[in-house]
């Protein structure tokens, strides 16, 4: 922890109180379970934590820096920034990967290059951060890692499927959508999921995916390709 310590006082000039709280916010579970016997905690509640503080300061942001952009504009712009994938490149870019505590399974497995752990940490260190320094300080962090990145337009590109269906179908009026997991498969560390989109209960297209929210794009981005071929779209 010293390491990250010095990194995050040198790039970012955080220092922590409780040293506890960035401790556990870089340990995920597959650490915390094979070490049951030292009572470990593992990071799951402060990724809760960070979330929520994330959704908060960037829909701030968004709705201050686009006055005249819609609610449904605003939902999908703070969609692509906090999607999955976004907050694991953040986790990169801060170089988290690198300090992260893993079980030797998820290690040798790839768990330190992978999307779903690498977005989790993102939250919990925000989460983290939050119980330790407050949401100014939060804030401060995110609009030195994330917000230049959203002003230079990186996230503007990025395709929401879950949303795009939603607007292709609302064209013909209203429709219910409903994302359902049909399988699981793979060991704990490493899970695939598979998902299907009903659309008024009828299967319009299914995913995998590492995350259940990679495997809901997946069959979102199916049922937009093949929308042509279906009566209710």
């Amino acid at each position: 922890m010293e390491k990250l310590q010095a990194l995050l006082l040198e790039r970012f000039q955080i220092v922590f109180s409780d040293s506890s709280l960035l401790d556990t916010a870089f340990t995920h579970t597959s650490y915390a379970n094979e070490h049951r016997l030292l009572k470990i905690s593992h990071n799951e509640r402060l990724e809760f934590l960070g979330d929520a503080v994330l959704q908060l300061v960037i829909s701030e942001y968004l709705y201050k820096e686009h006055p005249n952009r819609p609610e449904g504009d605003l939902s999908k712009f703070r969609s692509m920034i906090v999607r999955e994938e976004s907050l694991a490149g953040f986790s990169r870019d801060c170089q988290f990967d690198r300090y992260i505590k893993l079980g030797k399974g998820e290690e040798k497995s790839g768990g330190r290059d992978r999307d779903t752990i690498l977005g989790d940490l993102f939250e919990a260190f925000l989460g983290a951060l939050l119980l330790d320094q407050g949401v100014e300080a939060v804030k401060r962090f995110i609009y030195q890692v994330m917000i230049p990145k959203v002003e230079t337009g990186q996230f503007s590109q990025v395709i929401d499927y879950k949303t795009r269906l939603q607007e292709l179908l609302q064209v013909h009026g209203d429709v219910e959508i409903q994302y359902q997991v049909v399988s699981e498969s793979g060991p704990a560390h490493a899970k695939e999921f598979e998902v299907e989109v009903f659309v008024n209960g009828q299967t319009m297209g299914h995913g995998h995916g590492r995350s259940k929210k990679l495997a809901e794009q997946e069959a979102a981005r199916n049922a937009v390709e093949t929308r042509n071929d279906s009566p209710c779209i």
